[in-house]
């Protein structure tokens, strides 16, 4: 694996974040009603808990976003070029930790249909499943991570 370093994102991370959604393939085809115009804006990293996992060039390898409030993992991304590499697991460790220190004792997923498998290895366990709603014409699987 390469040199990686989880880092507190800046509001200047914002279009490479943004970029990593967009064009994430994960989103494609059916889903991609989910990312398109979406947008990591500076002010939600700036009043969010946002982590980026960087290589040693500073290339963004994925990050997510905790909801502290909320006890939610609210983004969860890992770059198309980045996957299979343990980056997704590193980010999952982190969110855990930094949620423990939040003082949280489970954090809520609501994960892309295509990712439940992802979490269920790094730990979640499903607890149910949202029926489609809006735009969202697909039941997403409800998982949680207990962290405390």
């Amino acid at each position: 694996m390469p040199d990686i370093t989880i880092r507190r994102a800046g509001a200047d991370d914002s279009k490479r974040l943004t970029r990593l959604v967009r064009t994430s393939a994960a989103y494609r085809g059916d889903y991609a009603a989910m990312v398109e115009g979406y947008q990591v804006g500076g002010a939600y990293i700036e009043h969010h808990p946002v982590f980026v996992a960087v290589d040693g060039t500073g290339r963004v390898l994925g990050f997510y976003a905790l909801l502290v409030d909320e006890a939610e993992l609210d983004l969860a991304f890992v770059a198309d070029s980045a996957q299979g590499l343990g980056i997704g697991r590193l980010l999952m460790e982190h969110m855990a930790g930094e949620a423990r220190a939040a003082g949280l004792q489970a954090v809520r997923v609501v994960a892309h249909p295509p990712a439940e498998e992802f979490y269920l290895r790094t730990g979640a366990v499903r607890t149910g499943v949202l029926p489609p709603a809006g735009r969202i014409h697909w039941a997403r699987p409800e998982l949680r991570y207990d962290v405390a």
